[in-house]
């Protein structure tokens, strides 16, 4: 009969911290393994050195490249596949001759670690236990006394290995984080530490539980002296100092794109979490979801000045403001505000910034093909703030263009007869049989999206939720085989 396979974790370092069921499979096992560098000294091994007992059977899987170069035709890569098929071969040997084996693993099997790599090669043909571990993740939390995740916090495991930019982006999108592996990554997770403007969050776990642990504030290490064996923490946020007062906040205006959650980007992720007011229309300001320290003051849709001089206000006093817009905020939304009352001589020294997000059209135009495919204009129809001869003008302009239109703000309960005027005047430019994409509620639960012609279009299925795309002498809608109908707009024009 084969013998049985554990993978056997071992905790972050001190040995006290193993299991007692991880020491029962040291016991039962005639065969230790343990990975190491070429050096020879394997940490799992230090660990767990007690309870080896002269009759194991001692298997050392060496790597055969960790930090060096390897002339191997498959590179790095390469080099390791080949040794994780060789030293699989050599337990697997172990087993069919009856030998129950012991794989030693810092801090937990599956996590992160080298013993994953026999268990994917072995575990269908052997009876298998993995044991688990306390992770560095959960030691680095507790030897810094501070909870890492608390409520509906999200926390996020980062290896150091990614491209700086993939770490930024994810950096600022979560709320605790903890960054593994760093040692010759640490200059660029500091880097986008900062570039997150999460570093001041940042704290430093050097060898946690082992001899030589190391804790700091990680904007004060230097990259030198770093091991690999470290890990860096954003710890909760639940109850975390805000600062009442600063010399000098900041209005962030963020746009929340169509609908929930899915619509953010990872920089509006982290704006939204790291400020201390959320400004904006209550509808706007329901998708955000909630923290522990912010203040919200939602209003009426139709008070943008006053939203934005109350955001600017708050600033001046110190406090970090996000601007809360649907859509993107740059497009017939709130960042014009904003800037129209940040220009003015008392605000000027308040820094404004303003993060893009998917505006409607983009947004309507995914769900029904490439309606944007060529050129294209985007107009509001309301005439709360233009009237609407100009409305009309603009629109006869860009339909004798032969541009496909993207018309916000088609109506809504106060406003029914612009979609009716509209369609009259694009009916003097456009075929009647001109596809429109009639898309409402785009990413949110009364989401309908639905293509008509344009003689066809029904001013009664549309209100302020809606946007519509006009297409332009180009645009074509075809049926598919599977009975979904898509629109595009050819990206070459024809030759006169």
């Amino acid at each position: 009969m084969s013998g049985k396979l554990y993978g056997v974790g071992l905790g972050p370092g001190d040995p006290s911290l193993m299991t007692v069921r991880a020491v029962e499979a040291i016991a039962e096992a005639d065969v230790i393994a343990y990975h190491s560098a070429r050096h020879g000294r394997s940490i799992a091994r230090s660990i767990a050195a007690k309870h080896i007992r002269a009759d194991h059977i001692e298997e050392r899987l060496v790597y055969p490249v960790t930090t060096e170069t390897t002339d191997h035709p498959g590179g790095y890569k390469g080099a390791m596949e080949e040794f994780y098929t060789e030293a699989s071969a050599r337990l697997a040997a172990h087993l069919d001759a009856g030998r129950t084996v012991a794989v030693l693993a810092e801090g937990d099997p599956l996590f992160y670690g080298s013993y994953m790599h026999m268990h994917k090669r072995l575990t269908d043909r052997y009876d298998t236990e993995v044991i688990p571990g306390v992770t560095s993740v959960s030691a680095a939390a507790a030897r810094l006394g501070t909870p890492l995740a608390e409520g509906e916090e999200v926390l996020t495991i980062l290896p150091g290995t990614l491209p700086e930019e993939e770490l930024t982006a994810r950096l600022a999108a979560t709320d605790a984080a903890v960054v593994m592996k760093l040692g010759r990554t640490f200059t660029k997770v500091r880097s986008a530490l900062e570039s997150s403007g999460r570093l001041g969050e940042a704290r430093y776990v050097e060898r946690a539980t082992m001899a030589g642990e190391r804790l700091a504030e990680l904007a004060d290490v230097d990259a030198e002296s770093v091991p690999y064996f470290s890990v860096a923490v954003l710890p909760s946020q639940v109850d975390a100092e805000r600062p009442e007062a600063r010399e000098r906040g900041e209005v962030v205006v963020v746009g929340t794109g169509p609908a929930g959650p899915l619509w953010l980007t990872p920089e509006t992720r982290g704006a939204l979490a790291a400020a201390d007011d959320l400004v904006g229309y209550t509808t706007y300001l329901d998708r955000v979801p909630q923290r522990a320290g912010q203040v919200r003051h939602g209003s009426d849709n139709r008070v943008e000045s006053e939203r934005a001089e109350f955001a600017l206000d708050l600033a001046r006093r110190g406090r970090r403001v996000a601007v809360v817009s649907g859509g993107d905020p740059g497009v017939f939304a709130m960042a014009t505000a904003v800037l129209e009352v940040a220009s003015q001589k008392e605000y000027a020294d308040v820094p404004v910034r303003v993060l893009p997000g998917v505006t409607a059209a983009n947004a309507a135009a995914a769900r029904a093909g490439a309606p944007l495919g060529h050129d294209y204009a985007a107009l509001s129809l309301s005439d709360r703030l233009k009237p609407w001869e100009v409305i009309a003008e603009r629109l006869s302009a860009a339909a004798s263009a032969d541009l496909v239109l993207a018309l916000y703000n088609p109506g809504s309960r106060s406003r029914t007869w612009q979609v009716g005027k509209a369609r009259e005047l694009l009916l003097e430019h456009r075929a009647p049989d001109t596809p429109v994409v009639v898309a409402r509620d785009v990413g949110g639960s009364g989401e309908r999206v639905r293509i008509v012609r344009l003689a066809d279009l029904d001013p009664a299925e549309v209100d302020m939720r809606t946007i519509l795309l006009v297409g332009s002498s180009q645009t074509r809608a075809v049926r598919r085989a599977d009975g979904e109908e898509i629109v595009w707009t050819p990206r070459r024009y024809p030759e006169a």
